[in-house]
């Protein structure tokens, strides 16, 4: 039996509980599957998250449900559509068919449904059978967001009946209203340039959300899709959730766009956000995560004041459709909802034959077995992929121009994974398996800003992979086993030496400065001269590293640029999809620095020695077998 919440078990005569359910940043995840790797998940799907819906919702007297935006594009399904299938006149996308069968009352655009241009975006939206608003993209911009003629209505009045306490019914009516990052104008240039204009976030929200209000709209709800970020306003932010939750008028806020959750232990407890008990500026607001992981859940309990209606109390929470376990197994609380899956059941056996069909070609093998020791195919070809997006999205952006750069590490490089532990694709057909295979986590795009004193001393705590190798000795033990290959990156773009020879700068488990004097890297240069410390450049990067993962300088936090919600293994799918076949092949940027008469031992896979003929800038042998299954080669320095 099923409790109703306080609100609505004790709600006296003139009062009503309205509990609103939130999702949002769905991404196309609506069966819980892993297209990358294949495999069916339970942490992640709109079908799962359909079955809380239907419990929540009878928790409460009154309800609505509401989408934040970027449901379209995110996951193999969405390319085959996009790509492969295309859309018609009169074809129902299957997000679209999904999102109906929940029940949607309203929904925004987030800014990823613009990634496949916007006749497909319109195409998409019109299977919808709920209003779709978003105020802050017009056609043709007026004189002030008033007059403007926007690509989706502004905002949506929904006329309902709410129960009261008593059971008698009185009519409400609920103004929605959406926004976008108007960074969508860069990311998504080419396709909007020319067509329609972006407004600020919060300007747009002055300006609308009394017009609402003179429309008759009891209460406003803002759907945005925008984060959690900075308490002040500043003009075309975007994550703007916080100043906008302080213009009057707006009574609650389900925000995402960033891909957390709210309210959590991860937002501050003072200020205006407050992450406990999940208001901002005294407002309820709620972020319910990314792929259908989370429902968020806001509870109003109204006051009927005449023929008005006021919020006299607020909660908010989130609802986590899986759970993790002591022993780190994730058990489902709910199953997957029938009807969501039925809705696009025949789509997602077509994704399954599109996910394990090649995307294009690679003309060189994609292998990692010699990724800790010399410029490596399977790095390569992220670095390219990573270049190739980042060089795009900064177009017409204060940072176009700057050099840019990738930063990226070796996952699968042996190590406690054992031998078999390492990418090995060889040369031809590149599927999306492939891909996952190629990039194993669900990272997403980050773009920093740094000097070149910090590229160096970037690739200074990468160093830290190596033991310190004394000249003249023979068979030392070349890597580092407490330093994790995920904190290796190489820096593709710039030319560099690794010096054996001198100890680590940085230490090997925080990355904390250890011996400032030392100077592993040499040799550092850019476009064929010696790269200066004031040069400035952008490196493409993963949202860990940029955040501050692994502690390495110049990535903190403080010099990011670009926060792009798409995974490196999309870009990475989008990259070989555009250029069809794709070249690889490392190109030597790195190398240790010679050291006559020293040679090192290293351990990788077996399938290694396909491979150890062509390994750039590194000369070795076999040198038998090494522990636990491994093989074993001599590096002469």
């Amino acid at each position: 039996m099923i409790a109703l919440h306080p609100y609505s078990a004790r709600a006296a005569a003139g009062q009503a509980h309205l509990r609103i359910m939130g999702t949002t940043d769905i991404h196309m995840h609506v069966y819980p599957y892993d297209y990358y790797s294949d495999r069916p998940v339970n942490t992640g799907g709109l079908a799962r998250t359909a079955a809380h819906i239907d419990a929540i919702r009878a928790e409460a007297t009154n309800s609505l449900l509401l989408d934040n935006g970027d449901f379209l594009q995110g996951t193999p399904m969405a390319d085959y559509i996009a790509y492969e299938r295309g859309m018609k006149e009169g074809d129902l996308h299957p997000v679209i068919a999904a999102l109906n069968a929940i029940g949607l009352d309203a929904a925004t655009i987030g800014n990823h449904e613009f990634n496949y241009g916007l006749d497909f975006l319109m195409k998409s939206m019109a299977g919808a059978r709920f209003p779709v608003v978003l105020a802050n993209i017009a056609t043709a911009a007026g004189a002030d967001p008033r007059a403007d003629r926007t690509l989706f209505r502004p905002y949506v009045i929904l006329d309902r009946r709410l129960t009261d306490g008593a059971g008698n019914t009185h009519p409400i009516r609920v103004g929605v209203i959406g926004f976008t990052p108007p960074q969508v104008m860069n990311w998504d240039r080419r396709h909007l340039e020319g067509r329609v204009v972006a407004r600020d976030i919060v300007e747009t929200a002055r300006a609308l959300v009394p017009q609402m209000q003179e429309d008759g709209a009891d209460i406003v709800i803002a759907l945005s899709h925008s984060g959690i970020g900075a308490a002040a306003h500043t003009e075309g932010m975007e994550n703007a959730s916080v100043p906008l939750a302080a213009v009057a008028g707006i009574d609650a806020v389900i925000t995402g766009h960033t891909h957390l959750v709210f309210p959590s232990r991860n937002f501050p407890g003072a200020g205006p956000v407050d992450g406990v008990a999940g208001r901002i500026h005294g407002k309820p607001a709620v972020m319910g995560g990314f792929w259908g992981s989370h429902l968020g859940v806001i509870d109003l309990l109204l006051q009927r004041d005449g023929n008005a209606w006021q919020v006299v109390n607020t909660e908010s929470q989130t609802h986590p459709i899986a759970r993790r376990n002591n022993d780190r197994s994730i058990t489902p609380p709910v199953q997957s909802e029938n009807a969501v899956l039925a809705s696009v059941a025949a789509d997602h056996a077509a994704t399954l034959a599109y996910v394990r069909r090649a995307v294009g070609r690679t003309t060189a093998p994609l292998h990692s077995y010699f990724a800790l020791v010399a410029d490596d195919p399977s790095i390569q070809a992220v670095a390219n992929a990573q270049i190739w997006y980042m060089k795009q999205v900064l177009r017409g952006t204060p940072h176009e121009g700057v050099p840019v750069l990738s930063a990226t590490a070796p996952f699968k490089a042996g190590g406690r994974g054992g031998p078999e532990h390492y990418t090995d694709i060889p040369a031809g057909d590149v599927t999306i398996g492939n891909v996952a295979d190629l990039y194993l986590y669900p990272n997403t795009v980050r773009a920093v800003r740094v000097t070149g004193a910090q590229v160096k001393d970037w690739l200074e705590r990468s160093a830290g992979m190596f033991n310190r190798i004394t000249p003249g000795a023979a068979d030392q033990v070349l890597l580092n086993r407490d330093f994790p290959s995920y904190n290796f990156d190489v820096i593709d773009g710039v030319e560099y030496q690794i010096d054996l020879g001198q100890p680590s700068k940085y230490a090997t488990a925080d990355g904390a400065l250890a011996d400032p004097d030392a100077n592993r890297i040499v040799g550092l240069s850019f476009g064929g001269r010696p790269l200066a410390p004031d040069e400035e450049f952008i490196i493409a990067t993963n949202n860990f590293r940029a955040s501050g993962g692994g502690n390495f300088p110049g990535a903190d936090g403080a010099t990011v640029v670009f926060e792009a919600p798409d995974t490196i293994r999309d870009v990475i799918v989008r990259h070989i999809v555009e250029h069809g076949t794709i070249n690889p092949q490392a190109d030597g940027n790195w190398r240790f620095r010679p050291m006559p008469g020293t040679t090192v031992l290293f351990d990788t896979g077996p399938g290694a020695a396909r491979y150890a003929d062509s390994v750039p800038g590194v000369a070795l042998e076999p040198a038998g077998d090494g522990p636990d299954g491994f093989t074993r080669f001599r590096i002469f320095l």
